[in-house]
């Protein structure tokens, strides 16, 4: 949970709390989209092919277009409804970009999400090459297509960049003011941004430096109390050494007393027997 604004997020659940996950962007999900239509395509290709080694094809012209509909049905629509099914949400091309669907709320979907996005898939992407997909996904926020505004759906990116590390101390002409400092209200976003500024500093441009830490400073000073004077790139690393250590203690305290209660809630009561 953050103070952003559950637009902000990407995902809510149905008890109102905002997940913060990534939706996969437009150009990942353009990449996922030709993955897995050349896969389809193959398995079309394939499928004809055995048809034709089976010389099921005859003259009768009804027969042929038949088999032609099914083959179309089970590469385009059947194949990737289990696919994504089994998978809960993954495709090959998923598996590539490190995406899943899931649902709105950000549940695993069900067979029902994942056909209506295959047969809706058909016309938006098989019989238009993904243009009216392309479009779609282009004019919407979450870059969702037609199968997903029907669906209920959503792209989620799972494959989440490491935390930028922060070795940062509290510097010496800060450190009596840290001892009293309050930066618990700091939001956890713009304190990660904080520290991505901190690991990339060294090896940004001196003027981009400098306003990018002026920037920070003054986003952070409404959440730092007591107020006080400095150099923002100094500030700013305090703030970052401050939460971490007291985030760390909070960890470390709160796995304390878990050890503590162990005994006790592992324990049989007086007297009982032990089975």
């Amino acid at each position: 949970m953050t103070d952003l604004a559950p637009d902000d997020l990407g995902i809510v659940t149905g008890e109102a709390v905002a997940l913060e996950v990534r939706s996969t962007s437009w150009p990942l999900r353009a990449l996922g989209a030709l993955i897995d239509f050349v896969c389809e395509l193959l398995l079309f290709v394939g499928l004809l092919l055995v048809i034709g080694w089976l010389g099921v094809f005859t003259s009768d012209g009804s027969l042929s277009k038949a088999l032609l509909i099914i083959d179309l049905v089970l590469s385009f629509v059947i194949a990737p409804t289990v696919l994504e099914t089994a998978t809960r949400g993954r495709s090959v091309g998923r598996f590539a970009i490190g995406a899943r669907i899931v649902r709105d709320d950000g549940g695993g979907i069900a067979m029902r999400h994942a056909f209506i996005r295959a047969l809706s898939g058909m016309v938006e992407i098989v019989f238009t090459l993904g243009g009216i997909a392309a479009v779609v996904g282009l004019l919407n926020r979450r870059s969702k297509r037609v199968g997903d505004l029907l669906a209920g759906t959503v792209s989620q990116h799972e494959r989440v960049p490491r935390p930028a590390s922060n070795a940062v101390g509290v510097p010496e002409a800060l450190r009596e003011w840290a001892g009293i400092a309050d930066v618990a209200r700091l939001p956890d976003p713009l304190a990660r941004r904080i520290a991505n500024f901190l690991a990339q500093a060294p090896r940004m441009a001196p003027a981009s430096r400098h306003r990018l830490a002026a920037s920070l400073a003054a986003e952070a000073a409404p959440y730092i109390a007591p107020a006080v004077e400095g150099t923002p790139e100094l500030l700013l690393a305090a703030v970052a050494a401050i939460r971490r250590d007291r985030e760390f203690t909070a960890l470390m305290l709160e796995r304390q007393r878990f050890l503590d209660l162990d005994a006790t809630l592992t324990a049989t009561p007086h007297g009982f027997p032990v089975r």
